[in-house]
């Protein structure tokens, strides 16, 4: 049996039936979905624990505490909800560019 995980990251015009995808091995599979808002992660989230299984749930840096907690909540706690954050200098690179990109 494989090691599930989705990876979910927020972008602006995501469409998460759209930009999706799937890498597998043997031993792992990864599910990145790209969601426009909170209310999408919920649900996209929801789903893939109950339809594929998933085991442990990583974050892009744009989800707040708040909605971690939502999702940590909404998935149980048998599912691993993790976050991942950089340091100081790298998340104001990333949101530069997301700037100059029209993100915000």
């Amino acid at each position: 049996m494989a090691f599930k995980t989705a990876f979910l990251a927020h972008t602006p015009d995501a469409d998460p039936e759209k930009h999706r995808c799937v890498i597998e091995t043997s031993k792992y599979k990864l599910f990145v979905v790209l969601v426009k808002n909170q209310g999408q992660a919920v649900e996209i989230c929801k789903r893939l624990v109950k339809e594929e299984g998933i085991h442990s749930i990583l974050l892009c840096p744009g989800f707040t505490h708040k909605d971690v907690a939502e999702i940590s909540a909404a998935v149980g706690e048998r599912v691993g909800v993790a976050v991942s954050r950089g340091d100081g200098p790298s998340i104001r690179t990333s949101l530069e560019v997301m700037k100059r990109e029209g993100w915000f």
